[in-house]
């Protein structure tokens, strides 16, 4: 089985039936099952998301992207800093980065004040974190490869005009 190809349908969406996956794969239901259960138990597939446009809701909810500066520490170098944030719920996403910062964490809150909580109460005073810059996300154009606030290109019908 090609494992790529099976990855690739995944991701493109997540919501394929195990059905259509094993025809697009030319293999058969119960071999596509076991390949996509073993990508699972491998920790290969981590889980499937679904994106949610919440500007469309009546929910409030506010996005942070934090750049977290750290020192790395003996023997386990970023390792222990990124278990201590990553255990917080409302990180959503923590990458060790190369650059100004070592750590990007992505944060969901509610409110603006909470991400200011939890930067202050939280994520600052961790041992090893330095320095902290918060930007708040305004409008997202796109999500994981899905457009969610670009207006449809409207195809222009006019008729070319010639001097």
């Amino acid at each position: 089985m090609d494992q790529m190809k099976l990855l690739n349908l995944l991701e493109e969406d997540p919501r394929k039936s195990v059905t259509d996956l094993a025809d697009l794969l030319g293999e058969s239901e119960e071999d596509t099952e076991k390949a996509k259960k073993d990508l699972e138990d491998r920790r290969i597939i981590c889980g499937y998301h679904t994106v949610i446009n919440w500007d469309k809701t009546n929910v409030d909810h506010v996005d942070a992207v934090i750049a977290v500066s750290a020192k790395p520490e003996r023997n386990t170098g970023y390792d222990k800093i990124a278990e201590r944030i990553a255990r917080y719920p409302e990180v959503s996403s923590l990458y060790l980065m190369s650059g100004g910062s070592e750590f990007l964490v992505n944060v969901n809150a509610k409110t603006m004040r909470e991400v200011a909580d939890f930067v202050g109460l939280k994520l600052a005073p961790i041992e090893g974190v330095s320095r902290t810059t918060t930007m708040f996300i305004l409008k997202k154009y796109k999500v994981n490869g899905v457009e969610i606030n670009l207006e449809k290109e409207v195809e222009d019908d006019r008729l070319p005009v010639s001097a």
